[in-house]
């Protein structure tokens, strides 16, 4: 499949760089408006609420569970299994002025209502906004923590152009991520903090690949004008780009289509993550290097720019 992939035509990326840096530059305006002004659609596990466990007397209907609450005032209920098949996990927004013994009785007759089967409390519990807010600011901190260290690992890896360009790629997925769940209203959960973070990870990945074949390409090539370089270096990892990419790709259409409700916000955000990760570490890292001037002598070793060696011409 790569030799179908691969083409020894050089393709003139860098020409649409300007086309790429306006689209890039909308996308960041309105995705910083709306969070600016909608803020993010918090899941329970930030804000809190009544957690309710109960029992069925044969495999549970998530579906029917999930209709029956929503047509009795409990919207936007989280419904899952926990454990077994038969065991349900509840999870619902806090009630004012409703006591969470009075909530999970409701629930209970509505469930026992709407079906033949037993249903048993199994327990019930509230979870109050200060340990969403907990949640909050470990999440903030664990996304903040992992974007430091990668921070570190790209400005010992990389001439400084390099770096930036791949740190400026990093940022501008995580905001057009949370731009995405903050215009479309989407539910934000632990389930898409992780998702965020592999996007994160995923991201890097593919920037320094791009980055380590931009570098060896300077060092290889004599002749060439940083632009070309570049061009040649991206064309060579499309290859492997795309291969990558569409593996990923149909994996997550499965759970996106597949997975059910729970985990439909992780595989938008991974989804999301995959196309914007890929095009950042092209028309983001890249570009933004090529534009801060990098060039061969940037990126050359000293002993060799001592020695000066005679490289083979770019062809």
């Amino acid at each position: 499949m790569q030799e179908l992939i691969k083409t020894e035509k050089t393709i003139p990326f860098m020409r649409f760089r300007m086309v790429a840096w306006v689209l890039s530059g909308v996308l960041l305006l309105a995705s910083i408006a709306s969070l600016a002004v909608n803020q993010l659609n918090w899941g329970l596990d930030f804000t809190g609420g009544t957690v309710i466990e109960v029992g069925y007397e044969r495999e549970a209907n998530l579906s029917e569970i999930r209709t029956t609450l929503d047509a009795n005032g409990f919207s936007g209920a989280v419904v899952q299994n926990f454990g077994t098949q038969q065991d349900v996990l509840i999870r619902i927004e806090p009630q004012e002025d409703v006591k969470a013994q009075e909530v999970g009785d409701n629930i209970l007759s509505l469930l026992r209502a709407s079906t033949d089967d037993e249903v048993t409390m199994r327990r019930i519990e509230f979870v109050g906004p200060n340990v969403g807010d907990q949640l909050t600011e470990q999440g903030g901190l664990a996304m903040l923590t992992a974007l430091i260290c990668i921070l570190v690992y790209i400005a010992f890896r990389f001439e400084w152009r390099l770096a930036l360009g791949a740190v400026g790629a990093l940022a501008h997925d995580v905001i057009l991520t949370l731009g995405l769940f903050s215009i479309l209203g989407l539910e934000f959960d632990l389930t898409v903090l992780a998702a965020l973070l592999a996007v994160i990870g995923y991201s890097i990945n593919d920037t320094v690949v791009v980055s380590d074949r931009i570098r060896e390409n300077f060092r290889k090539f004599r002749k060439g004008t940083p632009e070309e370089i570049i061009n040649g270096a991206l064309t060579i990892t499309m290859s492997r780009t795309v291969i990558t990419s569409l593996t990923t790709v149909l994996v997550l259409l499965a759970l996106f289509f597949l997975g059910g409700a729970l985990i439909h916000g992780f595989a938008t955000a991974l989804l999301f993550g995959v196309f914007i990760g890929t095009y950042s570490s092209i028309y983001i890292a890249s570009s933004l290097a090529l534009a801060l001037g990098v060039s061969r002598e940037d990126l050359m070793p000293p002993e060799v720019e001592k020695e000066g060696e005679d490289l083979d011409p770019m062809p």
